[in-house]
């Protein structure tokens, strides 16, 4: 069975207002969404395709690339009956940098969930308990959006300070 293919193929017939894009790297599908029936889609994958596993979830800032959104948030699923990899990407604007949270479909979504808004300010709707994971609560900005500067903005001097 090619899950790759019925990946696609499901996405496209179920969901053909949602589907902006798809295309392959190193073997491996993946098909641009638009955000707003992510859990939708994500659920269809699991549960029709057999997607047990979120293998990881990140995003991506194509800040000045001519995308269709500023960042692209990236499931990366995974079958373990299938043996197989799929990846599902999911625009999210610059102005409303938020969307659902995968954590009531797999819970290991919980921790990447919380690195992404900490490092990019992405916020996930639904999450349990949104809160920044390595950086301090009292911490301004958002580290990998590439909009900050590479030498950051004085805080490795003002960073408080933890006792042993």
């Amino acid at each position: 069975m090619d899950l790759q293919q019925a990946s696609l193929d499901l996405v496209k017939a179920s969901f053909p207002d949602e589907v902006l894009g798809q295309g392959m790297h190193a073997n491996q599908q993946w098909i641009e969404i638009r955000k707003g029936r992510v859990l939708e889609v994500l659920r269809a994958l699991r549960d029709q395709l057999q997607f047990e596993m979120l293998m990881d979830l990140t995003v991506v800032d194509w800040l000045g690339e001519d995308k269709p959104e500023r960042y692209s948030v990236v499931y990366v699923l995974f079958s373990l009956t299938h043996n197989q990899y799929f990846r599902v990407k999911a625009w999210v604007s610059e102005d409303d940098p938020v969307i659902d949270s995968a954590v009531p479909l797999w819970n290991s979504a919980d921790w990447a969930e919380r690195e992404v808004f900490d490092m990019f300010g992405v916020r996930f709707t639904g999450h349990p308990g949104l809160k920044r994971i390595l950086l301090p609560e009292s911490y301004t900005g958002h580290p990998l959006r590439k909009d900050y500067p590479l030498t950051g903005r004085g805080e490795r001097y003002d960073f408080p300070k933890h006792s042993r």
